[in-house]
Formats: C-alpha cells, sequence, structure tokens
C-alpha cells in the first residue's frame, strides 16, 4: 500500500455518524503497565460508561485491585453486543494485542491499542486499512502525546523559536526487575521495541519520517536472559539527528527521563516528566520565552493520566473531531520503531 494510496483511503472512508449518550467503552487484557490506570481514567469521565473487562488469557498478568473491582466479560459477547462502542486493548504481548485490536475493528469498535502495536507491520498495517474502511480510528496509546512539558517544547520547535532544529535528544531509563525482564526479553528489541517507541514516537512527530535508521540493540547485563536492556537509536534526517536511548539500570530513572530538542537559537527541555518541568535557554528572545536560561511548570491537564487521550476519542465518536495524530503517522513510526530495533 503506498503513501498516496492510504492517505486516500483514510480520507475517503468519513467517521461513522455521531451518536449520543455516554460511550459505552470495555477493556480486554490486563497485562499491559497502562491497564489499571486506564479503567481508572474511563471510570473517571462523564463521556464513558466502562461496562467491563475482558481476559481471554489467564496468564495475562492481573495486578491491582481496580481488576476485581470492575465486572468480568467476555470477549466475544462484547464484540457482538452493538452498544458498546469502543474498546481498550490492554494486555501484555504485543501481537496478541494486534489480533484482539483486529477482531474489535472488524465488529465495528473503536480501539484504543496501548504500545507497541504488534510486532507485524502487516498486520498493523491491515488493521488501519480496515478501520479506515468501516469509518473508526484506532487511537495509539503512546502514553506522552499529551505530555505538556514534550508538546511545549515540541511547539517551540515549530515555531521557530529554537532556531533551525539540528537535534532531539531523549532518554527514559528505568531499573527492571526479573518478570519484567522476562517479559521484555520476548522480542528482540527489547526495551527499545516495549519502552523505546513512547520516545521514537516524539521524534518521529516533530521531525517526520528519517532517511536512515540505525539502532544499537544491547544485552549488558550479567543476567543471562538474552534481553536487549542497553540501547541507542539514530534517527538521521536531511538537516537533523535524533537520539534516544535506554537502559535498564540507573536507580534514579525515572527522575532522569527527559526530551530535548536543540536549535540554533537554543534548546528546550522536558525533564523530570513527573512533576512536569520545563527548561528554556535561548540566546534571543522568541515566543513566549526571554533570552537566557528559564524554568517552567507547564500546568497538565486536570484528571488522571490518559483522561487526555480518552477526551479525544470522545470528540472523535460523538462530534467526529478529527484525531491529532494519523494512521499514517503511526504506521510510519511503527515501521521505525521495527527498524531500529532489527525487526523489519
Amino acid at each position: 500500500m503506498t503513501r498516496r494510496t492510504f492517505a486516500h483511503m483514510a480520507a475517503a472512508a468519513p467517521l461513522a455518524a455521531a451518536g449520543s449518550g455516554k460511550i459505552r467503552a470495555a477493556m480486554v487484557g490486563t497485562g499491559h503497565g497502562h491497564a489499571a490506570s486506564k479503567i481508572k481514567a474511563l471510570l473517571s469521565m462523564p463521556e464513558y460508561e466502562f461496562v467491563g473487562l475482558c481476559r481471554p488469557d489467564a496468564q495475562d498478568p492481573a495486578i491491582g485491585d481496580v481488576f476485581g473491582q470492575v465486572p468480568a466479560l467476555d470477549y466475544p459477547a462484547v464484540l457482538k453486543d452493538a452498544s458498546i462502542e469502543m474498546i481498550a486493548v490492554e494486555g501484555a504481548d504485543a501481537e496478541q494485542n494486534l489480533a484482539w485490536a483486529q477482531l474489535a475493528i472488524s465488529a465495528g469498535k473503536w480501539v484504543h491499542l496501548d504500545k507497541p502495536p504488534g510486532a507485524n507491520l502487516t498486520g498493523l498495517q491491515w488493521l488501519l486499512e480496515e478501520a479506515a474502511k468501516r469509518g473508526r480510528i484506532v487511537q495509539m496509546g503512546y502514553q506522552w502525546r499529551y505530555h505538556s512539558g514534550m508538546q511545549a517544547a515540541m511547539e517551540a520547535a515549530r515555531q521557530g523559536w529554537l532556531g533551525r532544529v539540528y537535534r532531539f535528544r531523549a532518554s527514559i531509563d528505568k531499573p527492571i526487575d526479573a518478570d519484567e525482564r522476562k517479559h521484555l526479553a520476548k522480542y528482540r528489541g527489547g526495551m527499545m521495541f516495549s519502552e523505546g517507541c513512547h520516545l521514537i514516537d516524539r521524534a518521529t512527530a516533530l521531525l517526520g519520517k528519517p532517511t536512515k535508521v540505525t539502532g544499537f540493540i544491547r544485552h549488558h547485563s550479567p543476567i543471562a536472559d538474552g534481553l536487549a536492556d542497553n540501547s541507542l537509536v539514530v534517527l538521521d534526517y536531511p538537516s537533523a539527528v535524533a537520539e534516544i536511548s535506554l537502559a535498564g539500570f540507573d536507580p534514579l530513572g525515572n527522575q532522569h527521563r527527559y526530551v530535548e530538542i536543540l536549535g540554533t537559537n537554543g534548546s528546550a527541555k522536558a525533564q523530570p516528566f513527573a512533576p512536569v518541568r520545563l527548561t528554556v535557554e535561548l540566546k534571543k528572545s522568541a515566543g513566549p520565552y526571554k533570552a537566557g536560561l528559564q524554568t517552567l511548570e507547564p500546568p497538565s491537564p486536570p484528571g488522571l493520566s490518559y483522561t487526555p487521550d480518552f477526551a479525544e476519542m470522545a470528540a472523535v465518536i460523538r462530534h467526529g473531531a478529527k484525531p491529532t495524530y494519523s494512521a499514517e503517522h503511526d504506521l510510519m513510526t511503527q515501521a521505525v520503531l521495527l527498524e531500529a530495533c532489527g525487526m523489519l
């Protein structure tokens, strides 16, 4: 499928007629690290009626009280229930999640699919094609798309306030335990495949499709499990470079995480991610920023994490709003991720 064909298909398939009232939503899968928080977000939002949870795979982990506090549902029954409009896919295994999402789209549901969207690019392409044909969307669960610090840094770059952007740098190191290592080791890309996809999504959202992708996917732990736990990805662009690193060793990894954009007039850096902090340093004042070094605390959206994602999905379903991120972007980002991990 060519870029032109994909774009034409997406444009030619209008979103389904908007309904009214609360959106009845269900979740399939429990093992994803975001699953419990997303149930809480859906329960907290007036736009949704969360009807329950499907756990087709009994081996899918379900850690947290919230899983036992919502109704248990049968996935085939949910797929047949026309009153359930949206399904959040949150299993532990990327390929299983892709298969569950394909069933949901085939049943005419709107889908929120957590990252990474499978290890099979052809499968994701089919999913996005089928969603477009049916007037539906697949919303990807990259958790920092609505992060106020990153949004502010990317706006500064897009508005030209940083000058000509020449580099994007980011890292999300974190310590991981034995159980998580076993789960992440299933795929060749390891931590970069499962966690680094968030940052690859931020790089491609700012800079677009790279001209070259180079991945250094390494195992450096004394634990002999083969997990790629120390990795670097370099994305080449005609006038910029993106560097994304990720490792599983930093005991203070959460506070050391950052996204930084550098330009010929200065830089903008989101670090830490929580609480949100933005550091901007400019040679000349530009936009809302003065010359010199300044540290700001951009306000986060009210409510729980992931409510901005589901608020946008509600606007798409009920009001025909245009999604911020296109299916074409999501397919390109997944192709970059798989190539970076040596999985394409």
